[in-house]
């Protein structure tokens, strides 16, 4: 593990005992905290994206705000729903980002995850898909995605155009050289990962997989892991791609931390999400000296070399930055990461 960051819902509403969590609170909570993380040298910060739902559903003027307020850690998304995405609209944002934070962002997408509407990619606009899912419409958005941001030509120049004119096929603005190493896909199978390491982009790996034959969550996480880079390989990409996995890790340092996570360590589970059988990762909470024994001997997370916490964001900065320095300065450093304050 070199690299560790953190996984945000970034969930908004009623907290209970008639508190309330506005839209605009949690979103300036997540600049600060990303702020808090990039000053603890933390590798990396970043959102899933759920459509219909009170969360970070927008996430590029977020990620754009928290580039311009740090310096070091990776802003990014895990992940964006290509299924509701306009592939051009995305580069050009995605470049954005990329250029405001020096080439700092980690974009993950995917088809997407169970939603709270029925089909609501159709009400964005997209339709005609012969998949319940639309993962046709989510492939032909990321491929046509993949060839913006690699900068080919996709629209005819107009020659009498009073903005400059020209010939030939004109690129969309801004582009971002190198971008494409920065995309990451959500794999949620071993047969997706495959797909990802042959086009050649990285991959972030859930905590779950829609496969379940009995094998232990990480056990079977590092299979898919293993594949997706032989994948890589035979499809003669150069260079290492990157992997990443996320857990719910949480180390108990304090009495406070013992009340609310306690009890929360547990055991791998098998269900169904999205129709199909699932495995679905376990959550960690231990003292650190056991955390450290546990995630040593979690085969996925000590094959991936980017480590994702997935955070209770609605519990405010203050808590949540000191979960994350916890894991930082008693449990990451055994793990092989090194913070990127060592760097500088």
């Amino acid at each position: 593990m070199r690299s560790f960051g953190t996984l945000s819902f970034g969930h908004y509403g009623p907290l209970g005992g008639g508190r309330q969590l506005s839209a605009g609170d949690s979103m300036l909570q997540a600049i600060d905290l990303a702020q808090g993380m990039d000053d603890l040298g933390v590798n990396g910060v970043s959102f899933r994206v759920h459509h219909f739902a009170r969360q970070q559903a927008a996430p590029m003027p977020l990620l754009a705000a928290i580039a311009a307020r740090t310096s070091r850690i990776e802003v990014g998304t895990g992940v964006i729903d290509m299924r509701y995405e306009n592939p051009l609209m995305l580069a050009e944002e995605a470049a954005s980002v990329d250029l405001i934070s020096a080439n700092r962002l980690a974009l993950g997408v995917s088809r997407g995850s169970p939603e709270t509407v029925v089909r609501g990619y159709e009400a964005f606009g997209y339709t005609g898909s012969e998949d319940p899912r639309g993962g046709d419409i989510a492939r032909e958005h990321f491929d046509l995605f993949l060839r913006a941001i690699d900068g080919e030509g996709l629209a005819e120049r107009d020659p009498m155009s009073p903005f400059g004119g020209g010939t030939g096929l004109q690129r969309i603005e801004p582009h971002s050289p190198g971008l494409r190493k920065r995309i990451w896909w959500g794999a949620g199978t071993t047969a997706t990962a495959e797909w990802a390491g042959r086009i050649g982009v990285n991959l972030m790996s859930s905590t779950l997989l829609t496969e379940a034959d009995g094998t232990p969550f990480d056990l079977l996480q590092a299979q898919q892991l293993d594949a997706f880079r032989a994948a890589w390989r035979e499809a003669g990409h150069e260079g290492e791609p990157r992997t990443s996995v996320s857990r719910s890790i949480f180390p108990i340092v304090t009495a406070e931390d013992e009340m609310y996570f306690g009890g929360s360590a547990g055991s791998d589970q098998i269900g169904v999400i999205d129709g199909m059988r699932s495995t679905f990762g376990k959550t960690y909470a231990a003292t650190p000296d056991k955390l450290v024994e546990q995630l040593q001997n979690d085969a996925a997370v000590m094959s991936a070399d980017t480590l994702m916490l997935t955070i209770p964001s609605q519990m405010g900065v203050e808590f949540n930055l000191r979960l994350v320095e916890n894991f930082a300065k008693h449990v990451a450093p055994a793990l092989g990461w090194q913070s990127t304050l060592a760097t500088v």
